[in-house]
């Protein structure tokens, strides 16, 4: 059975060279030695930072933690060589001068949303202390729903202390846009334009719906949800799906993601082009009505043009719903495949004769009628009597 090593053997074997530790830095470590006044933690480079014992007593002076025990500080301070930590556990003992020090170096707190008051909320930081967090720094997107947050634990760090105390301002949004920065910068060196990712829709809106990709978020299009024509998205998608898309348009610089379900489904233009050639007959539904012509779906994801000439039939129209309905089954005839732009033109079975949109002209001729036979010049009339 092979031996465990002690921690200071394992710290011996590391050649890692001393941290530098910026003000308000988290760590995650564990207690490595605990003495009368201090509590030292592991800084992972043979190295150890201390934090002041008294943050770590409950109310009746006992310790909370032993040596080996998984710990998170903030760093404070260096002083004389050594590093000095703070826990974001408060103690009435030094609630002022933690205070003070979380403000000064933005060492993030854990609080608890007490209750909804205006413009914002009432936060307890600890038995004797609150603090206020507005309505636009709970979250980074609106709050809607604030009693959603009402009685819960969140990170803030202090963004205002004044007053000895008797004003205290918190703020999550910081901490939040740091958490999405990281997000972003690690998401921009694995995500390339072109691949499969998966994803949680998060909103569904009239245009489309909103996808979290692990932290940051992206689009997806009403026209990229399928390769048919979707009139209602919350009919294929809900806040919680768990989607897989391909993206197909990525600007970090707008910080926009546009992504296609469609493009991981077989696209049924081919299928349809092996099924049916140019003077296949079929029967379809119209689909979109426009002033030269009407749409219409002949398969699933693919649509095909009825010129308005095709439905005039030789009589004036101005419009294809003058003569159609939207979601009339028709019968139609494939008159031309466009394979390279993938378009279909359509005409109505059972058509053999050329038609085309009467004119204004057309309609004036038809009202005068056939002009009589005139008696020609005076010319001529010298001419029939001799």
């Amino acid at each position: 059975m092979e031996e465990t090593k002690s921690f200071e053997e394992l710290l011996n074997e590391t050649s890692l060279k001393p941290r530098r530790f910026s003000a308000g830095e988290r760590i995650d470590t564990i207690i490595v030695n605990i003495t009368a006044d201090f509590i030292f933690i592991d800084l992972g480079a043979k190295s150890e930072g201390y934090i002041d014992k008294k943050e770590l007593l409950d109310d009746n002076g006992d310790l909370t933690v032993r040596e080996g025990d998984p710990i998170t500080a903030y760093f404070l301070s260096s002083r004389h060589g050594e590093k000095l930590f703070t826990t974001k556990l408060l103690t009435s003992k030094s609630v002022n001068d933690f205070m003070y020090d979380a403000y000064k170096n933005q060492i993030p707190l854990e609080a608890t949303v007490e209750k909804e008051i205006k413009g914002g909320f009432s936060v307890k930081i600890n038995q004797n202390v609150s603090g206020f967090c507005p309505y636009s720094q709970m979250d980074t997107k609106k709050t809607d729903d604030a009693a959603a947050y009402v009685g819960k634990k969140f990170e803030f760090i202090v963004a205002e202390y004044s007053e000895n105390g008797r004003n205290i301002i918190l703020s999550r949004r910081p901490l939040l846009q740091k958490i999405e920065q990281e997000k972003k910068a690690a998401l921009k060196n694995s995500l390339q334009q072109g691949m499969t990712v998966s994803g949680v829709v998060t909103s569904v809106q009239k245009f489309g719906a909103f996808v979290d990709l692990g932290g940051i978020q992206a689009l997806l299009p009403v026209s990229e949800m399928g390769w048919g024509r979707v009139e209602d998205p919350k009919v294929l998608y809900a806040p919680g799906d768990k989607i897989e898309a391909v993206i197909i348009n990525l600007d970090w610089e707008a910080n926009r993601i546009t992504l296609s379900a469609k493009a991981t489904l077989p696209n049924p233009w081919d299928g349809f082009v092996r099924k049916y050639s140019e003077g296949s007959l079929l029967k379809g539904k119209v689909s979109n009505l426009t002033n030269f012509g009407a749409f219409v779906v002949l398969e699933d994801g693919v649509e095909g043009l009825l010129h308005i000439s095709k439905i005039a039939r030789g009589k004036k129209i101005k419009h294809a719903g003058d003569v159609m309905k939207a979601g009339e089954d028709i019968e139609v005839k494939i008159e031309k495949i466009d394979r390279e732009n993938k378009k279909i033109s359509l005409d109505l079975a059972g058509s053999d004769k050329e038609t085309s949109v009467a004119t204004d002209e057309d309609d004036f001729r038809g009202y005068i009628g056939k002009s009589p036979k005139t008696m020609g010049t005076l010319g001529d009339m010298f001419k029939k009597k001799k």
